[in-house]
């Protein structure tokens, strides 16, 4: 696993580049955008004019615990909660899976407007078979969360490119694998609008505040948010 406070830090710095440059993306909103971002300079009227422009998380397939191909495209319309874990993890993945069952239970009345998916960063052995063993034994029913198994290489990329989680082979972790506990809020959009320890309660509980906030003020649906 890679360090908390590493982790954090990198985090932190996301953050900090947004509030201190984006000043050039105008719109007011309730949640940040996070991400490394690019500045594209055009002329309005005879004025040069810089606009921020923020990564969207690309167009992604992947089998489920089903066996049964599922494409960003169909998940389209809906928030999406994130994280990138692997069945044999010894370490954080555990107290992961049992947060976002928590999460999952908390939100059931959002149910309609979320996505969670879980990506594996070990498909060789998390196939999908071993996946829905892996939902069975934890206890989860949510018909709103995927599990997804794919290429490894990409899968990582995806992580650390786009969701803004760290995730690679590293020998010398337990398990063979380092990762963040990254859980990641991705907007309809594809814009990722926080990033949360996914280790932690109370980063948790924020991340369900966060949820109904942007859904509620940014997508004006009409449902209860938690002070």
């Amino acid at each position: 696993m890679k360090s908390s406070s590493t982790w954090l830090a990198c985090l932190a710095l996301s953050v900090f580049l947004f509030t201190s440059c984006g000043g050039a993306d105008q719109k007011v909103r309730v949640l940040p955008i996070i991400g490394n971002y690019d500045i594209e300079y055009k002329t309005v009227d005879g004025k040069e004019i810089a606009d921020t422009v923020f990564p969207k998380v690309p167009y992604f397939e992947y089998l489920n615990q089903d066996s049964v191909k599922i494409t960003s495209k169909s998940m389209q319309g809906k928030v999406w909660i994130a994280d990138f874990f692997f069945t044999s993890c010894p370490t954080i993945c555990p107290t992961m899976t049992a947060q976002m069952k928590r999460l999952s239970a908390m939100t059931r009345d959002l149910e309609k407007h979320i996505q969670f998916m879980s990506f594996s960063i070990d498909p060789e052995r998390d196939q999908p078979h071993v996946l829905k063993n892996y939902i069975r034994r934890n206890g989860i029913t949510a018909p709103n969360w995927q599990f997804f198994t794919g290429d490894e290489d990409k899968t990582h990329a995806l992580g650390v490119e786009y969701f803004n989680v760290f995730a690679n082979k590293d020998i010398a972790s337990e398990g063979g694998y380092a990762h963040s506990p990254a859980f990641v809020l991705v907007d309809h959009a594809g814009y990722v609008r926080g990033v949360y320890v996914g280790t932690e309660t109370a980063q948790v509980d924020l991340l369900e505040k966060d949820l109904r906030k942007l859904l509620k003020h940014e997508y004006k649906l009409d449902i209860s948010e938690k002070n």
